[in-house]
């Protein structure tokens, strides 16, 4: 008796042709749910306000999502460790999933962005789009963001420093430059104050009274947050800044103080009420007169 066996073996050859197939057209290399490599970041391109940060997107998968970035002062991180959120911190997202996005990143792929003054395209938001402070150490780190079933977000990249350019002389200063530049240094900054003392209305202060008044928070008292600007305008004036603009403003702010004693130091108390137009109208000056990238 004779048995046929052409049908079990074109059966058995196109099953084997179905797995090879299968095979090769399977989900990647790496399993479901694997985390994207570690990003690393490098610097170039310093300016007293900007720093242009390139993030390399690594093995396995690069940043096919896109990533966000994560900056502070590293006053701030000495200080408190890691943040992301105003006031200590910021952070930037660049999605590679936005129409005509340029973050989306194979492996070994690389986008430079500048932080201080981003370009403000598809895929782009951010927390803080204003610029950095000169002569100021700052740190950063990023992760690559998850794209879905395929790949997990990546871990964090080490944390990197870099610092903005040293102060031009002839700009103003922002409170927060002089509280980390000031007789107790932080961050790994020095102590760049142009003077020892000065006077607020009709009491003079010591350098190290001044920095206590600066890291003293508001808490509802004008007189403090009146203070903290006439503090950064007279030290910027001092560095060099003309101060011819805001004379009569600063003035009358001195007038104002009078013999009042700024908390910590004293615990004399202002309604903000009453301190609001000056203190708005010295943080404006220092705004429009502050160092930046052309100077």
């Amino acid at each position: 008796m004779s048995i046929s066996t052409g049908g079990s073996l074109r059966s058995a050859v196109i099953f084997g042709c179905l797995i090879l197939l299968s095979t090769l057209f399977a989900a990647p290399a790496f399993a479901a749910g694997t985390p994207l490599g570690t990003p690393t970041l490098s610097f170039s391109n310093e300016t007293q306000t900007t720093i242009d940060v390139t993030f390399i997107a690594t093995s396995p998968g690069g940043a096919p999502a896109g990533f966000t970035l994560q900056w502070m002062t590293q006053a701030d991180y000495l200080a408190n460790g890691w943040s992301s959120t105003p006031p200590l911190g910021c952070d930037a997202s660049f999605s590679g999933n936005a129409a005509s996005s340029r973050y989306a990143l194979g492996v070994g792929q690389s986008v430079t962005v500048t932080v201080g003054n981003f370009v403000m395209d598809n895929g782009f938001s951010t927390s803080c789009s204003g610029p950095l402070v000169c002569g100021t150490v700052y740190v950063f780190r990023a992760f690559a963001h998850d794209s879905g079933a395929a790949w997990k977000r990546s871990a964090f990249s080490a944390t990197y420093s870099d610092s903005t350019r040293a102060c031009a002389a002839g700009c103003a200063l922002s409170q927060g430059y002089w509280k980390t530049h000031g007789p107790v240094p932080v961050g790994g900054n020095s102590d760049t104050w142009p003077v020892t003392s000065l006077s607020l209305g009709a009491v003079a202060y010591s350098d190290t009274q001044l920095l206590a008044i600066l890291n003293q928070q508001p808490l509802g008292n004008g007189l403090v947050s009146l203070a903290h600007q006439m503090i950064a305008v007279k030290l910027s004036i001092a560095n060099g800044a003309d101060g011819s603009s805001i004379a009569a403003a600063l003035s009358a702010a001195d007038a104002l103080v009078g013999g009042l004693i700024v908390p910590p130091v004293g615990s004399d108390f202002i309604d903000p009420s009453i301190t609001g137009t000056l203190t708005d109208e010295l943080d404006t000056w220092i705004s429009t007169h502050e160092c930046n990238s052309g100077q």
